[in-house]
């Protein structure tokens, strides 16, 4: 089940500009106040993964290597950041209209990551930087000597050729990445026609081209250019006509319905699936915005019925444990949570769910079921915050107190509060044996945080 953040990530200047320079090129305008911030779900992540496996494998990738991740935030974009990590804004999983759409993006932010365009935007930054400041420092020394206006124009002038031979690198990587995208979806045995067919989408859903902008200063080809480059390479490739598993239609109708439940009202949910409606989608997404609203009983019946058509899905099953843990009927969560798990062991969403419900029991006895749980959870999946926060909770009321503030200086680690993962370092270092796995762990972290206050 999809956990939203609670806190919203703020966009420092660099961020945006790698994110611009280094995504799609496309941010629409948001239709509401959505926070920012990354969100979880074990099943939209596990089916991505498991589509974008090929695609990473083509481009020389490790794929248990290269993360997705999932930002809430419904504005149409996607971007890479980080070394090997992709990041799909919701609003573009939305937007789409095929699964292979979706792919012919991971494609494309795929080749970003393949062709070292990080490292190499960084340079470029760093180069128009370096041009700006020249041309400041040219101009402030005219300025000194009495020419104002000439001074002015070398400033202006010199961060104008900064910003375009900026925005020109960015051009070339997107049409690099472009072609990239074309040959890693062939590469995968998978069809290049969605790439061509999402930036068509996206034309005619936000009016992204604008005829009368200098396309000189554009950070990205302009959209006709960039789709018919795109349809030309694509019809080259032989899997061109080649269509995408049918499976993948309906695990695509599936994530699509669920974060419509999540980032919709209830209102509009009912009148995109409308109660006469009975699929699986349908009442997927009715399930979850019934849950939103504080429906419990009709999520609950929505969630019964999907569970009669396939009773040992994992995903129904994580639904109805999360739905009856939230409100309170924690015995009855366990249930599901558990069965859920014995389908999907590997999944760490999942055993963190249930290591919740296990801990929220107030059970004694319950406690060291919910450390296992937690700690396997980590092992596949050291970056999932939330499970460090339950694992700290475990061992604090398992009276293991060290274990405890590790946990937490892990979680706030994470989190990138500094000073609180520093402070549960210390506590740690004072409370666990010295030179154990833990101490030194711990003793990581306090270096780690120090360093970056």
């Amino acid at each position: 089940m999809i956990h939203l953040p609670n806190f919203a990530i703020g966009a420092p200047v660099l961020g945006a500009a790698l994110g611009a320079a280094l995504g799609l090129g496309l941010a629409a305008a948001p239709t509401s106040a959505h926070a920012q911030g990354l969100i979880r779900d074990a099943e939209t992540e596990h089916i991505s993964r498991e589509w974008a496996a090929p695609l990473f494998a083509a481009a020389g990738l490790d794929p248990a290597f290269v993360q997705i991740n999932l930002v809430y935030d419904n504005r149409i974009n996607a971007f890479v950041a980080g070394g090997q990590r992709v990041f799909l804004n919701t609003g573009l999983l939305l937007a789409a209209e095929s699964p292979m759409q979706i792919l012919g993006v991971i494609a494309h932010e795929t080749a970003h990551v393949a062709g070292g365009h990080l490292a190499r935007t960084q340079e470029a930054l760093r180069t128009a930087n370096a041009q700006a400041v020249a041309a400041f420092l040219l101009g402030a020394a005219a300025i000194a000597g009495g020419g104002g206006n000439a001074g002015a124009a070398v400033i202006l002038g010199g961060r104008q050729i900064a910003e375009r031979n900026l925005l020109r690198y960015s051009r070339a990587q997107e049409s690099a990445a472009d072609l990239g995208g074309v040959r890693l979806m062939e590469g995968a045995g998978y069809s290049a026609r969605g790439m061509a067919s999402f930036m068509a989408v996206l034309q005619q859903q936000e009016g992204l081209l604008e005829a009368n902008r200098d396309p000189w200063v554009q950070s990205h080809p302009l959209f006709p250019e960039r789709i018919n480059a795109l349809e030309a390479a694509a019809r080259t490739q032989p899997h061109y006509d080649t269509p995408s598993p049918p499976e993948w239609d309906a695990q695509f109708a599936r994530i699509q319905a669920k974060l419509y439940g999540y980032t919709e009202t209830l209102a509009r949910v009912l009148r995109r699936y409308p109660p006469a409606d009975t699929s699986i989608p349908a009442r997927y997404a009715r399930a979850v915005a019934y849950d939103q609203a504080g429906r419990l009983e009709a999520s609950l019946s929505e969630i019964s019925a999907l569970l009669a058509v396939a009773p040992d899905d994992p995903y129904f099953l994580e639904l109805q444990g999360q739905v009856l843990l939230q409100h309170g009927r924690v015995a009855e969560a366990l249930e599901p949570y558990q069965r859920a798990v014995d389908l999907l062991p590997d999944e760490p969403q999942l055993r963190a769910g249930l290591a919740a419900a296990q801990i929220a029991r107030d059970d004694p006895a319950l406690l060291p079921a919910a450390i296992e749980n937690l700690r396997a959870a980590l092992a596949v999946d050291r970056e999932y915050r939330e499970g460090w926060r339950q694992l700290a909770v475990a061992e604090g009321r398992s009276g293991n107190i060290g274990q405890s503030a590790l946990a937490s200086a892990e979680q706030h680690l994470l989190g990138g509060s500094t000073p609180d993962a520093l402070r549960f370092a210390q506590q740690a270092l004072r409370m666990l044996p010295a030179g154990s796995p833990g101490w030194l762990r711990a003793q990581d972290i306090e270096n780690a945080a120090g360093r970056n206050p």
